[in-house]
This record gives C-alpha cells, structure tokens and sequence, in this order.
C-alpha cells in the first residue's frame, strides 16, 4: 500500500492505490484545504510533489487546463505543482501543503 507524507505538518498514512491525495488524507481525519467541490476547479489544494512525482498518476487534461485558467500557463511548466484532489497515488510520495491539519 502507498504512503503518503504530508509536510509541514509530518504526517504519514497509508493509501489505496489510485485514490487521490486528498481523498486518502481526508479519510485518515484530517482536513485538506480547498474552495471547491474537490473538482479541480478552484486549485486550492494544490501542493508540491518533494518526493515521487512519478509515483502518481500522470497529470490530466482537466488538471492542466484548471491550473492554466487559475494560475498562468508558467504553473505547469514545473511536474511538482499538482492538484490533490486530482494526483492518484501508485507509490510511496513526499507532499508540501500548509494548512492540512487535523479535523
């Protein structure tokens, strides 16, 4: 099963594979923060990837496109800035987002 850190906060849970960060994160009691309907829409949850980008599933059309309408064509020019509620997990990965906390 997946791992997943999240950083500052250094938590670690396990993770089925191919359910989102988010979702994972989520189900342990945690709260990951975010403005939509966890579509993708608003980009709120996205994090930086510190450790295993390659371990998730690869960015999709949908994920490109809301990055690109919220923060600029430059945002997905780095493979490390990635949508939680969208990146599924396939390994064991290192993310960075502030305000994930315990619910």
């Amino acid at each position: 099963m997946p791992r997943i850190r999240v950083e500052p906060i250094g938590i670690e849970i396990d993770a089925p594979e191919n359910e989102t960060v988010m979702d994972a994160v989520c189900a342990e009691g945690y709260y990951w923060p975010v403005g939509c309907a966890r579509n993708g829409e608003c980009t709120n949850c996205s994090m930086e990837v510190l450790s295993g980008v390659g371990r998730l599933t690869a960015m999709g059309r949908w994920e490109r496109a809301n990055l690109v309408r919220q923060r600029g064509l430059r945002s997905i020019e780095d493979p490390r800035l990635r949508l939680a509620c969208q990146a599924r997990v396939r390994g064991d990965v290192i993310v960075y987002k502030r305000g994930v906390e315990p619910e």
